[in-house]
């Protein structure tokens, strides 16, 4: 889906919105841009101009600006002096350290939210992961597979810890798309998220702990090896036909 579709497609609410604070009218338009990212719309190394994005949601360049600043601090964007923002290049160390951190904090998260759980919250995980193995479609996947991860710590009671999970999990989005690309991935992906889930069912630490983060790392591990053999980390030297935000 083209960020011209996401314009469109909430048009309506977005001008409902254009009187709020202009934070939220910047937050609006990075959290439009990060999906178009997260979804293909938007290549890495693709310009992102600025006076064409105002124009496509009807707003001055101040908000655009903004959206830029908070996207680069989050790694989506690069702005270079003279030559302007463009979507950040994958990086293959970066992928894999994401997968890093997200093994530790994710494995310290279940380790603590395992004894928290109820009957309910567990029945939630399971639906969740019905879900993730059920959806077909890559762009909803990577949505259900966030959704089961933080259902699996949800518990927890530790607000900074599940804000830098969602942090974290924004980061690795446009990477885990890489590895739907193996064709055995998603079968062994549900694979572990089973396993997982019925460590925390029955309530062994150590195993839910061990099994998150092999399965945290492994996925980096693989991430980091297609980046590199596929030799993505540059920009393609032919031109690329320009989307509508970079027109």
């Amino acid at each position: 889906m083209s960020i011209d579709s996401v314009g469109a497609a909430e048009s309506a609410t977005f001008h409902e919105a254009r009187f709020e604070p202009r934070q939220s009218t910047s937050r609006y338009i990075a959290d439009a841009l990060r999906n178009a990212i997260v979804e293909g719309s938007l290549l890495p190394g693709e310009p992102l101009r600025q006076d064409a994005i105002a124009r496509q949601f009807s707003v001055s360049a101040i908000p655009v600006r903004e959206a830029f600043r908070q996207l680069e601090s989050e790694g989506w964007v690069t702005t270079e002096p003279n030559r302007g923002a463009s979507v950040s290049l994958q990086s293959a160390d970066e992928a894999r350290e994401i997968y890093e951190i997200r093994a530790s904090l994710e494995s310290l998260a279940i380790g603590i939210a395992i004894d928290q759980h109820t009957p309910q919250t567990l029945a939630q995980c399971r639906a969740l992961l019905d879900a993730a193995a059920n959806e077909p479609d890559p762009t909803l996947y990577v949505v259900r597979n966030e959704q089961f991860h933080m259902s699996l710590y949800a518990p927890v009671n530790r607000p900074r810890l599940m804000e830098l999970l969602g942090s974290m999990h924004r980061r690795g989005e446009r990477y885990l798309r890489l590895k739907l690309v193996v064709p055995s991935f998603k079968g062994e992906s549900d694979g572990e998220h089973a396993a997982i889930l019925e460590a925390l069912v029955a309530h062994d630490i150590e195993a839910a702990q061990t099994l998150v983060a092999r399965h945290l790392l492994a996925t980096g591990e693989l991430i980091y090896r297609f980046l590199n053999e596929a030799q993505i980390l540059t920009p393609p030297k032919r031109a690329r036909k320009r989307r509508a935000l970079s027109k």
